[in-house]
């Protein structure tokens, strides 16, 4: 069975907390950005970092493993990154769509290395809250467009990315918490 891709569009979790991993963006303050993305990345390297063979177990067939997660943030950093540099210098960029499972198919995220990844997720986490930390006075309310029309500002795309980050940590949690049939 494939992966069911996630067709939510998960923006109201600006608004909200989220049930599902009790995260709260709207309380992350720009300030916080930087060292959040850091202090996230720590926790998904140590998750990443041992390469045990559950990193690479699926618990149900339709959800992804640890590992493609993992890579899954590595990716959402780097994304991130690219926009947040969008937003920086283009007024109102048009972010092109990001299809995350056809990314997961074509960068076989199953098969990749769980230390190598973990090294690219820190590096991407990095590049991304030092991008952050560039960030003064009114550059926070710059704004930039996914490609379904929702509008963000670095300081809305930095607390949206962070939630995600949290979101699959919670994900992975659940599953290893689920035993196998």
């Amino acid at each position: 069975m494939a992966i069911v891709p996630d067709t939510k569009n998960w923006t109201w979790v600006l608004e909200r907390p989220c049930p599902e991993c009790g995260f709260e963006s709207s309380t992350v303050t720009k300030d916080e950005i930087a060292e959040l993305t850091r202090a996230k990345a720590k926790l998904w390297v140590g998750i990443l970092s041992d390469n045990p063979a559950w990193l690479r177990r699926r618990v149900r067939a339709d959800r992804w493993s640890t590992l493609e997660y993992g890579c899954h943030v590595r990716d959402v950093f780097r994304v991130m990154n690219a926009r947040l540099n969008l937003m920086l210098t283009l007024d109102d960029p048009q972010f092109q769509n990001w299809d995350q499972d056809r990314t997961a198919l074509e960068d076989h995220y199953e098969d990749q290395d769980p230390p190598t990844v973990a090294a690219e997720l820190a590096a991407a986490a990095e590049a991304l809250a030092a991008e952050f930390e560039t960030v003064e006075g009114t550059a926070w309310q710059r704004r930039g467009i996914r490609s379904d029309g929702t509008s963000f500002t670095v300081e809305t795309i930095g607390q949206y990315m962070l939630h995600d980050v949290v979101h699959h940590v919670d994900d992975v949690k659940r599953d290893l918490a689920t035993p196998t049939s």
